[in-house]
């Protein structure tokens, strides 16, 4: 058990520590300890884990690290998640000053110019990973729900959140009655 919450704080501060650019750009890295090198999830539980952790309120970092690292090594888990994705936030709050300080500097502008389209390309293939399980070919629907959704989003000012709440609703009805009657 001690190994399991271990490797949940490994997997949680490794993402959070390299996750540049907010909740987006970490999604990925997320994925690669869950899915890839602890092995904890299926690709589809973790889009699963995703869209529901999207649907609810909060910084989506730290809904993974509870529902993985409860999911893992039960509550032990849920701290060493939560623990391991909060240090990266505690480190800026302490060197707060010194990044704000240096932050024009030439070399640190730089360097954040060099991780922006980096973040751009780890969150385009973390999206085209869920999107091939997001799409399956027995709900062909899901793509009328996708474009519009996504002209939702670019022709209004709609909170995302009530995009999601929506979506589960429209699942629900069109997908999910017949199996939760059954």
């Amino acid at each position: 058990m001690l190994k399991k919450v271990w490797e949940v704080f490994i997997g949680f501060a490794r993402a959070s520590n390299l996750g540049f650019g907010g909740g987006p750009a970490i999604i990925p890295l997320i994925q690669q300890e869950a899915v890839t090198r602890y092995k904890w999830m299926t690709e589809e539980e973790f889009a699963d884990a995703l869209a529901i952790g999207n649907s609810l309120p909060g910084p989506i970092a730290t809904k993974l690290a509870s529902y993985i690292g409860y999911r893992v090594a039960g509550w032990p888990g849920v701290i060493a998640g939560l623990l391991a994705t909060l240090i990266s936030t505690f480190v800026i709050v302490i060197l707060g000053d010194v990044i704000i300080r240096y932050s024009h500097t030439p070399a640190l502008s730089a360097a954040l110019q060099a991780v922006r389209p980096v973040v751009v390309v780890l969150i385009a293939q973390s999206a085209y990973e869920m999107g091939k399980k997001a799409f399956p070919k027995k709900y062909r629907s899901t793509w009328a729900i996708a474009v519009i959704a996504l002209g939702i989003l670019f022709m209004t000012n709609i909170h995302p959140g009530i995009l999601v709440v929506c979506a589960m609703v429209t699942g629900y009805f069109a997908y999910g009655r017949k199996s939760v009657q059954s």
